[in-house]
């Protein structure tokens, strides 16, 4: 166990840590080596694509910094309201997206069959949600979340303005009151075990191309049905361990009308990196929604580091909220 920081000594690291974080991001290049278990300061993964731009919002081509990483980019902002919220209480979120003149963005694409897409995952990759907010007239987009652990978490909005052709991915960061104990990485393994079902993982990430990633799901060794979700039969989002800048994730096999299929799905995914990096697969079974969560290293070894441990079961983290 890992010493507890109070409140405000958190909140001077956890600075330091965005500070870090923008800095190295700018500093290096997508495909440069990260050499620690926890990853370099990369961005996460999603099934959208996620134009570049740098970390300050500049001109920077997309294939030089990853989603998520920027709180601005091609004259958008992801202006959070809510920067901290207390622990293990529900509390309001709200967010708008602004334009290169400071208004509110009202008129988007519909991605997945949502108009927007919010990520919410602590630094240490242990808790995830991922929620669908409702947005106001006035285009403030607002949602409920329960966060059990103190600490720094990102806010990610995957979204596409309907005067835009390509999606964005916006970061924030987001504060979570409490005692922190940092939380050492899941080890990495090819199975998960949540709410019943098994969900192995077959494929490996790569650093620098697509690979192909298939995950199959059972129950007491007998295969799923796999219900239509967002478009397809699975929902995969990837972060990278130390940034949690968002990935490129792609499904093999869109849903059409309310046939189930299964047990597998399929994704393509392109990490921009060596490194750690946290896959979750969102899945539906007889009307509910599953999370399944994944701990890979892309053109690294398997075998986990002194500070990584077996994943928490799904039992300790509470609904995500789909």
């Amino acid at each position: 166990m890992r010493p507890l920081y109070k409140i405000g000594a958190f909140g001077a690291a956890l600075a330091a840590s965005f500070a870090a974080a923008y800095g190295i991001g700018d500093a290096v290049s997508p495909l440069s080596p990260d050499t620690g278990g926890g990853g370099g300061h990369e961005p996460a993964a999603h099934s959208s694509p996620a134009p570049g731009g740098s970390a300050r919002g500049d001109s920077t081509p997309a294939a030089t910094t990853p989603g998520g990483l920027q709180v601005s980019q091609d004259g958008y902002t992801l202006d959070l309201r809510t920067p901290r919220v207390p622990a293990g209480e529900p509390a309001a979120l709200r967010f708008v997206i602004r334009d290169a003149d400071g208004r509110p963005v009202t008129d988007y694409r519909r991605e997945h069959e949502k108009d927007l897409h919010l990520i919410l995952a602590s630094r240490d990759l242990t808790t995830y949600r991922h929620l669908h907010p409702t947005r106001a007239a006035d285009g403030t987009w607002t949602t409920t979340a329960t966060l059990p652990e103190p600490g720094g978490y990102r806010v990610l909005a995957d979204f596409t303005p309907a005067a835009e052709r390509e999606g964005l991915t916006l970061g924030a960061d987001l504060a979570v009151s409490g005692t922190y104990t940092p939380d050492a990485l899941p080890a990495p393994a090819t199975t998960a075990t949540v709410d019943g079902y098994e969900v192995t993982l077959d494929g490996t990430l790569k650093a620098g191309g697509a690979s192909d990633l298939t995950f199959t799901v059972r129950r007491d060794g007998k295969p799923a049905a796999l219900q239509p979700y967002l478009g397809a039969y699975g929902h995969l989002v990837a972060l990278r361990s130390g940034d949690l800048a968002y990935l490129h994730v792609h499904p093999h096999e869109e849903a059409h009308g309310t046939a189930a299929s299964g047990p597998e799905v399929a994704f393509s995914a392109t990490a921009p990196s060596r490194g750690t990096y946290r896959l979750f697969l969102d899945f539906r079974t007889g009307g509910e929604v599953h999370t399944a969560a994944f701990t890979v290293r892309a053109g690294e070894p398997t075998t986990p580091t002194a500070e990584e441990r077996p994943d928490k079961s799904h039992e300790e983290q509470a609904p995500h909220g789909h």
